[in-house]
């Protein structure tokens, strides 16, 4: 994080799976936003000198026994406050209104319509679509409240009180569906808190620049490299900011890539001038993961064994101190709640800190930015754009892409298919179109025709998905002829497929990878 500036706006998360969108719509406008447990002190909170507050939406209800409540302080700082849903019920209790369980569950798209057009509705249009999801819902306002924003199932839709800037939302404005969301947000922090548009990714990486070179000193680097935008991302910045003596790139194949990526990793690396060591440990992942069909086990078996890995490669050089990792704010968010009472979703490999036994100090560039601010962070720091432009690929690799046990005959299947799959893609123009696609193998076998013979054989599943930061993402919708072209390439080139599926589920519900 950012902790030696001004925070202009600070979100308090009450366990919303859309927190992390609050925070990413404002950087969008150019303002840095920082998000933080709901339970944040007082102390902290001040330390940050926000401009204005923001309260998130959350699963609980505010007059549950346990209801989430934050540092009553925050009601006497007299900054402007934006409550959304949890955040709009937390404001409306606290003030003296009443929040009750709705009826109905109000879950959908609903038109705002504008009944004070204050600064924070400015130059929203009447009738703009907001999304709405909630159980409970206001019953009273609070003295000093006006309803600014009404929809059909929400007399209250959105409220305020002019005098102490204090607004609130029982709406989503961060979601994509609301269709001016993030331009309130931006109304917001702009006119109601005097924040200003000078966040960007030009100015991220010359602070982070300067603090890996605080944080690293004379001491050496050891760089995890998978190939993908992230970790590329981050030898990048280290490239950047050390002597190339201080910085030890280490690049491991586990034998869980994709077709021919080992080659291409090490060319990309050449072509940045950047030394790359190769550790081949394939054996040692396959006896790893050998007998385990659990997603959670496999990725923690994988997280370890990198771990082994790197350290003993580590042990062949003198005066490292620290290890470099691509983790994002998404990989976070996912793992584990270090935010707020966000639902755990699955762990990833490298968030949650190193064992015990390692020396190590993380270096974490990218841990407080999305995967779209990373691409912009790439071009930033002049890393080509056909490598920007790569699909994310997941630190765990094809080993979480296998349903159940991991095998050689098994990846051999999904690299051939998702080779397949990525060719016909760029062949038709859509490889550039969608955010992800890739092939999963469902190890489920069914009976198929094939000449005049009966096969029993795998089924393999395309999952292509469009999405911005992989919060949240919609099934691609691709032409038929290119999905069947796809299907016919697959079963009739490669061995031990007989049947193709295409995953048509979003997310949520779904998470985009499978496991």
């Amino acid at each position: 994080m950012i902790r030696d500036k001004q925070v202009p706006i600070l979100v308090l998360d009450f366990g919303s799976q859309y927190t992390q969108l609050i925070a990413r719509k404002l950087r969008e406008s150019g303002v840095y936003t920082e998000v933080v447990p709901y339970r944040e002190s007082l102390e902290d909170i001040k330390a940050r000198q926000p401009q204005g507050i923001i309260l998130s939406g959350g699963p609980a209800s505010v007059y549950a026994e346990d209801a989430y409540k934050p540092d009553e302080g925050i009601w006497n700082l007299g900054l402007p406050i934006l409550g959304i849903c949890y955040g709009m019920q937390l404001i409306t209790q606290h003030f003296g209104g009443s929040v009750v369980a709705a009826n109905h569950h109000e879950y959908g798209k609903s038109k705002l319509k504008i009944k004070n057009d204050s600064g924070i509705f400015k130059d929203i249009a009447d009738d703009s679509i907001v999304w709405m999801s909630h159980g409970d819902r206001a019953e009273s306002i609070p003295d000093g409240f006006e309803v600014v924003g009404t929809s059909e199932n929400s007399p209250y839709a959105a409220i305020a009180d002019t005098n102490r800037n204090i607004y609130a939302f029982q709406f989503h404005p961060e979601v994509h569906h609301s269709v001016e969301g993030t331009a309130m947000l931006k109304n917001f922090a702009k006119y109601i808190c005097g924040c200003e548009s000078t966040w960007n990714m030009g100015s991220f990486a010359k602070e982070k620049i300067a603090s890996i070179q605080a944080q690293v000193g004379d001491k050496k680097v050891l760089c995890g490299v998978s190939g993908g935008v992230d970790s590329s991302v981050v030898a990048a910045m280290l490239n950047e900011a050390l002597p190339k003596e201080q910085l030890i790139c280490v690049f491991v194949d586990q034998g869980l890539l994709r077709k021919d990526e080992a080659e291409q990793v090490q060319v990309m690396f050449k072509l940045l001038d950047i030394p790359l060591i190769t550790v081949n440990a394939k054996k040692e992942f396959m006896s790893a993961l050998e007998g385990i069909s659990d997603p959670e086990t496999k990725r923690k078996a994988i997280g370890e064994k990198f771990i082994e890995v790197f350290d003993a490669e580590a042990k062949k050089h003198t005066d490292v101190a620290f290890l470099a990792q691509g983790t994002l704010y998404t990989d976070v968010i996912e793992s584990v709640s270090v935010k707020g009472p966000s639902k755990t979703i699955k762990s990833h490999h490298n968030v949650g800190g190193l064992p015990d036994w390692m020396t190590f100090e993380l270096v974490e560039p990218l841990r407080e930015i999305f995967k779209d601010e990373v691409r912009k962070l790439g071009l930033e720091l002049g890393l080509p754009k056909d490598m920007i432009g790569r699909h994310p690929f997941p630190g765990p690799g094809l080993a979480i892409r296998t349903m159940g046990a991991v095998t050689e005959e098994g990846l051999h299947l999904i690299r051939e298919s998702d080779a397949i799959m990525q060719e016909e893609l760029k062949a038709t123009g859509y490889y550039d179109k969608v955010w992800q696609a890739f092939t999963v193998l469902l190890n489920v076998q069914s009976v198929g025709v094939m000449g005049d013979n009966r096969t029993y054989d795998n089924t393999v599943c395309i999952r292509m998905v469009e999405s911005v930061d992989g919060m949240t993402a919609t099934f691609a919708h691709i032409p038929h002829d290119i999905l069947e072209g796809m299907s016919r390439r697959i079963i009739n080139e490669i061995d031990g497929i007989n049947r193709v599926v295409y995953d048509i589920s979003s997310k949520p519900p779904a998470t985009i990878e499978w496991e």
